[in-house]
């Protein structure tokens, strides 16, 4: 237990009790097993006995570890785990789309900054969206060196009009990187957007017209239900499983009743439930589709979440024809504020191009060569695998808090990495009731309803961990719990 990095924003004891609370998880130690003195933790990892003893209070205050006086540290006793949420059963038929925008429903709760107060006085406490916000993900200093380096080197850019797919050397550090999604892809076959979302769209107007019938998740991410709304086309959910998402036996049902025209999927990390596709059913999916001529629009944005690789490939590693539309951004693991996305469109690569160029859609030339900068210097993989232990440990703790506090019989899933948890209430409770509740004390979350074109999952919530962690968000969360195990009682 060793290469501790003293230049991480992570203190040391919080990274020696990641680890040791990683080996935990894998069972390297095991329920009861005692656990190395505080003196040999001290010496194995060349710290003081006191950051010891924090590592130690540390994986206490997680019921990790119990101690026994006179007799050191333990393994504790495993807590009962929730169950996961339940597949997911939406209606066989395609829905057309009418409800007010769902990010502007959940804009209109938001508190603006206020001090409120759930049992004392606390700003705003958020688990709305999943774009992270905790400096510890990013390295802002690397950011804006970057940044200031290619204002310097590229400050003529400013002054002049670009209508590029996007410069070569963003495209060709994308297509360096989608290598560990096991794609080989062309740096003249890519093009620059200016976020994921966007490039969603741009595949979505280059296959449909509107009144076409869409298929993908069930819940799915509601950024895309406000885009497909906003295109006029329908909505085929396709039931879900929160572990091994997209049902291939459901997808094939509905490709066979319904004139499904694409499919939109996240078969890595989906969102909202985390759910991964296994690589054998990634490869199904896209020959499912190849053999209707049926295009696959895939997200990989928090592929790179993921440790290896191996568990990385995208859908598009097995496409053989051109059938797949891959669309990612760095956005949830370099930096959110630089906003730019990418596409290989497959073989509508020159309509999404043409779609680009006459909806004005030119991105900022300085900010790629900042993004093609950062994607290009060492560390990335050493900062995702961080990033990928910090989230984990972070969200085993948010699903004990849910165990411990929500009303009994709540359901949570258990994504391998990502920012958010899917929580499914006992089927009474009303998720929009209690949103409102929270946000009376500046507490938000994702109501599930937002999630579907149907009215299901009105007892589920989508929680971000992508903010700040501290024991006031901890005490938020318990509040929620509070509120919904009460929600019968008068406000």
């Amino acid at each position: 237990m060793s290469n501790l990095s003293p230049s991480v924003k992570t203190p040391l004891y919080a990274q020696i009790g990641q680890r040791i609370g990683q080996m935990i998880d894998a069972q390297v130690f095991r329920v009861g097993q005692r656990l190395p003195s505080l003196r040999d933790l001290a010496s194995q990892n060349g710290v003081s006995v006191s950051t010891a003893v924090q590592a130690f209070q540390w994986l206490e205050e997680r019921q990790l570890v119990v101690a026994r006086p006179k007799a050191g540290y333990f393994v504790a006793p495993r807590s009962r785990r929730p169950a996961l949420p339940a597949v997911s059963r939406p209606p066989r038929h395609s829905l057309v789309l009418q409800r007010k925008s769902r990010t502007e429903t959940i804009a209109v709760f938001q508190p603006q900054g206020r001090e409120v107060t759930f049992g004392a006085a606390y700003p705003v406490v958020s688990f709305g969206g999943a774009c992270p916000k905790d400096p510890l993900f990013f390295d802002d200093d690397r950011v804006r060196v970057a940044l200031a380096r290619a204002t310097r080197i590229h400050r003529q850019s400013l002054i002049e009009y670009s209508d590029s797919p996007g410069t070569l050397a963003l495209r060709e550090a994308v297509a360096r990187r989608a290598l560990h999604l096991g794609c080989q892809l062309l740096a003249d076959d890519l093009i620059i957007t200016s976020s994921c979302i966007h490039a969603v769209g741009l595949c979505l107007r280059a296959v449909t017209k509107p009144g076409d019938v869409v298929a993908l998740e069930s819940p799915t991410h509601f950024g895309f239900l406000d885009l497909l709304e906003s295109l006029n086309l329908r909505v085929l959910e396709v039931p879900t499983h929160p572990k091994q998402g997209l049902s291939l036996p459901a997808l094939q049902l509905a490709l066979d009743t319904q004139p499904v025209k694409v499919v939109l999927s996240v078969p890595t990390l989906s969102n909202p439930l985390g759910a991964v596709m296994k690589h054998s059913d990634k490869r199904a999916l896209v020959q499912m589709l190849a053999s209707r001529q049926i295009p696959l629009i895939e997200d990989v944005v928090f592929n790179d979440l993921l440790a290896a690789d191996e568990r990385r490939k995208a859908a598009k590693a097995f496409d053989q024809d051109g059938g797949v539309m891959v669309c990612g951004s760095f956005s949830k693991t370099v930096a959110p504020g630089l906003r730019l996305g990418w596409v290989e469109a497959g073989r509508w690569k020159d309509s999404v191009s043409m779609l680009k160029r006459v909806q004005g859609g030119p991105t900022n030339v300085v900010l790629e060569q900042a993004l093609a900068d950062l994607l290009s210097q060492a560390g990335y993989e050493a900062r995702m695998r961080r990033l990928g232990a910090l989230m984990k440990d972070r969200l085993q703790e948010a699903r004990g808090l849910i165990s411990d506090g929500f009303p009994r019989g709540t359901r949570v899933s258990d994504p391998s990495a990502g920012y958010t948890l899917w929580v499914e209430l006992p089927g009474q409770l009303d998720a929009m009731a209690l949103f409102q509740r929270c946000v009376a004390e500046g507490i938000t979350f994702g109501p599930g309803a937002l999630f579907t074109a149907t009215d299901r999952f009105r007892h589920c919530l989508r929680l971000s961990f992508a903010g700040a962690w501290t024991d006031v968000e901890r005490r938020a969360l318990a509040r929620i719990g509070e509120l919904a195990r009460h929600q019968g009682d008068a406000p």
